[in-house]
């Protein structure tokens, strides 16, 4: 199962990434794992977005889709994988589908995690406080879920064009969630 995870700041992608992970029998694949994993072992790409970080500037798309096609070339992605938190803007979800193409892995579902705008605002602040972050108010979460819209309102769209998504109720129970997004999985017809 090849699984893009979609969802806002706060939403529970990590959280059911991880459970889904082990029921499903596949790696978790976060981008922003393997920005920080390829800067620490200094591998060629590692290198190169470290110089970009230490500029103060944002890692380009074609370094981010390097390291996920060093990453998905790997041996335990045979099976699988979840993506989650990329692709985040509408050019790295059609480069993404590309890619996936080339490796013959295309996308077989996309499963959007739905929280309510002001549930995420509570989830985050509860969050922030938790782990002693001053950075995260309600006017920069509201800002940060703005931008989120904006940016991937046209990645939902893409994979709803293409008939590969799936909309979750991700509010309730953890393992009630995990239970909505294992039925459409389990239902998804492998591309």
């Amino acid at each position: 199962m090849r699984l893009v995870l979609l969802g806002a700041p706060g939403s529970g992608k990590g959280t059911q990434a991880t459970r889904l992970k082990d029921a499903l029998a596949v790696p978790h694949i976060s981008t922003g794992d393997l920005l920080r994993a390829a800067v620490a072992a200094g591998t060629p790409l590692g290198v190169q977005a470290k110089a970009v970080m230490d500029r103060g500037e944002l890692v380009s798309d074609d370094i981010v889709l390097g390291m996920l096609e060093e990453r998905l070339t790997a041996g335990d992605t045979g099976n699988g994988f979840i993506l989650d938190g990329y692709p985040r803007n509408l050019v790295q979800a059609r480069a993404l589908d590309e890619l996936l193409a080339r490796l013959q892995q295309p996308v077989d579902i996309a499963v959007l995690l739905d929280v309510d705008v002001e549930l995420l605002i509570e989830r985050l602040a509860g969050r922030a406080q938790a782990e002693g972050r001053s950075d995260d108010t309600p006017e920069t979460v509201r800002n940060r879920l703005r931008v989120y819209t904006e940016q991937t309102a046209p990645v939902i769209d893409f994979y709803e064009n293409g008939n590969r998504l799936a909309r979750i109720d991700g509010v309730g129970e953890v393992e009630d969630i995990t239970g909505r997004v294992l039925a459409v999985v389990q239902d998804a017809p492998a591309a």
